[in-house]
């Protein structure tokens, strides 16, 4: 049985989003979002934890991400957790867990809602949106 690797997370950007090529040619996005959740803890105290996850969008979505979002933007994001590892100029050993986005939709009151995903090939953006033709240049 094949297992599954799906992460969702509905968060505010912390900065914007940080647009970058690679040597391919490949455009990437990379930023960072926090989720929090509210809790009493054991004394009847309300207690918020906020929790931040750094995320990366290729191509289309990636463009479509440093054009749409900025700091402090509510954003839905699907994609699949993936840990990478390396080795630092003093030969340390270091390691970051991303979300690797394949869907992002914008969330809030501002502006017309922007829904946008991607897979290595392909990028969507949904019709049904309201002003998605007239907001979005491709």
């Amino acid at each position: 049985m094949a297992g599954v690797n799906k992460a969702i997370l509905v968060g505010n950007l912390g900065a914007d989003p940080e647009v970058k090529f690679l040597g391919s040619g490949t455009q990437v996005a990379n930023f960072r979002i926090a989720t929090t959740e509210n809790r009493v803890n054991r004394s009847g105290e309300k207690i918020s934890l906020t929790e931040w996850h750094r995320i990366v969008a290729f191509g289309k979505l990636a463009e479509i991400c440093g054009k749409f979002l900025s700091k402090g933007k509510q954003v839905y994001i699907e994609g699949r957790i993936q840990t990478r590892t390396w080795e630092d100029k003093d030969g340390n050993r270091r390691y970051t867990t991303e979300i690797i986005a394949n869907q992002m939709q914008m969330l809030g009151t501002m502006g017309a809602p922007v829904e946008a995903s991607a897979s290595e090939k392909e990028f969507d953006i949904d019709p049904g949106l309201p002003g998605s033709d007239e907001e979005v240049p491709f």
